[in-house]
């Protein structure tokens, strides 16, 4: 279901009485018609819609310090930049400033948010190398209000060759991100495929690490690479950063192999993983290719609410303090592996 048949739908099932974007709306007033729709697929997935699209203007907590989380994993396709972009705008649609840094060359981030990359626009490239400030690249996003996106172009290929010599080469996204002096709830920031110099800079800059886990065998294939990583940059570069939330992703409940992953993983890493777990879903894989996130592209999909329900999750830890590292079970190398 498209975002305007979505609408569609809403407007034929919404109560004229709680029109969307009247400012006394709750989430809870939107009732379904019984004669009509009650029990049925559209019922559900308007219902859904509502609590994405939050017409209301529902809030979820916000934290009482900015929260900077990198999101990386070093193998690719499992969920990184879908997750990074999908989390910002529902956190966004529910109250919060969120900036997205896309540190990726390839620019999906950008794309996914509607958010033009080609080379010559401000970007991260420009902040890195210290030819622009990070405010003076970060660009307001459409889908939702409060949140900025600061791209990547093809430019940031060439920035790990470049910073090599420069002075506090590890630290440069940490400063930069220090000098943005507007108010922010969140600052996401969407890490390429790799362990190197521009994933360094991630992890320096945060105080938080996500990392998305593919319900798949070969997902926790260099896992235990990225754990040794985190650890170096916490004992070296920057003390305060921990792995603070594991993301369940393209979870096939058809399957045994993807119930065994999630159960591996949820013993290893404990209360750090999400209840929440995103399903396979051909919604979520279309949404890029319109420059939107699922959230925007079909509200009323299950991968929609299920980023919204991980995205309220993530603002709920928020208001204590994410989970410890020491709170989950097991060894401290990979889940499923030996130490090496």
């Amino acid at each position: 279901m498209t975002a305007n048949r979505i609408q569609h739908v809403l407007d034929g099932v919404v109560s004229r009485e709680t029109a969307i974007g009247s400012s006394d709306v709750t989430e809870g007033s939107f009732d379904v018609s019984r004669e009509t729709y009650a029990d049925t697929p559209i019922a559900a997935e308007a219902a859904r819609a509502v609590r994405v699209l939050n017409p209301g203007r529902s809030t979820f907590p916000r934290p009482p310090r900015r929260r900077i989380i990198t999101v990386a994993n070093q193998k690719g396709g499992v969920g990184k930049t879908t997750t990074t972009v999908n989390l910002a705008v529902g956190l966004a649609m529910h109250g919060a400033r969120v900036l997205v840094i896309d540190l990726d060359p390839q620019g999906n981030a950008s794309t996914g948010l509607g958010i033009d990359h080609h080379s010559g626009v401000p970007s991260i490239y420009e902040v890195l190398i210290g030819e622009r400030s990070l405010a003076d690249a970060a660009v307001p996003v459409a889908a939702a209000p409060s949140l900025w996106c600061v791209p990547a172009t093809i430019d940031l290929a060439g920035a790990e060759i470049e910073l090599v010599s420069v002075d506090g080469r590890e630290a440069r996204l940490r400063w930069a991100i220090n000098g943005f002096t507007d108010q922010l709830d969140y600052v996401f920031i969407d890490c390429p495929p790799s362990l190197g110099l521009l994933t360094v800079n991630a992890m320096v800059a945060a105080n938080e690490v996500l990392i998305p886990i593919q319900c798949e065998y070969y997902a926790l294939e260099g896992l235990g690479q990225l754990l040794r990583n985190i650890e170096l940059v916490q004992a070296h570069l920057n003390q305060g950063v921990r792995i603070s939330t594991i993301l369940l992703t393209m979870y096939d409940g058809r399957t045994r192999l993807a119930d065994q992953v999630a159960q591996e993983v949820r013993k290893h890493f404990g209360n750090l993983v999400l209840d929440s777990v995103v399903p396979r879903s051909v919604r979520v894989s279309e949404a890029p290719g319109y420059g939107q996130s699922v959230l925007t592209y079909d509200p009323g999909s299950r991968g929609a609410m299920t980023y919204l329900d991980a995205a309220r999750e993530i603002a709920e830890r928020g208001v204590n303090g994410p989970p410890r590292p020491r709170d989950a079970g097991g060894p401290r190398h990979a889940p499923g592996r030996g130490p090496e």
